[in-house]
């Protein structure tokens, strides 16, 4: 098949919208990512696809760790902000006063849908893309909070 008429099939498949972060203070990174799948509740893991030419992907190897948050309405600025349409990245995506670190290590964004905080277990390079397997070593949550969610090319 041909790889445009696959995305374009793709884009009928809703997903929920994450900021993947990871990288020490002063060396942060991360993206935006619908290729988020839980894996096992015993132990709990989830894993993450990440393109390899994403900046995030080999500070995400160097690490050994990475937080899953889920976006809600209200952070779409963050969407702009981590796909490069403000013309910031790195560690200029950061807001200190957003962010925080639970158990890894890794960034965690405050007050968002549902956080994970997870180290890396295992990997697994496919075509252009690493399956990152993380186990979840901590998280939160906010019970009131709504998704951001991605289809046909729009957020809702």
């Amino acid at each position: 098949m041909d790889p445009k008429d696959y995305r374009n099939l793709m884009r009928h498949q809703a997903g929920a919208v994450t900021l993947i972060a990871t990288g020490e203070a002063g060396k942060r990174t991360g993206l935006v990512a619908t290729a988020v799948c839980s894996l096992t509740d015993t132990p709990p893991m989830l894993l993450i696809c990440v393109n390899q030419n994403a900046s995030a992907h080999d500070v995400i190897a160097e690490c050994g760790c990475f937080s899953v948050n889920l976006l809600g309405p209200t952070q779409r600025d963050l969407v702009a902000v981590f796909t490069g349409q403000t013309g910031l990245a790195g560690e200029d995506r950061f807001d200190d006063h957003l962010w925080r670190t639970l158990e890894t290590g890794a960034p965690v964004l405050k007050e968002t849908l549902a956080s994970f905080d997870c180290k890396v277990v295992d990997t697994k390079r496919v075509s252009t893309h690493t399956i990152y397997i993380g186990e979840v070593c901590a998280g939160d949550s906010l019970e009131e909070a709504s998704p951001l969610v991605y289809f046909r090319g729009d957020f809702l």
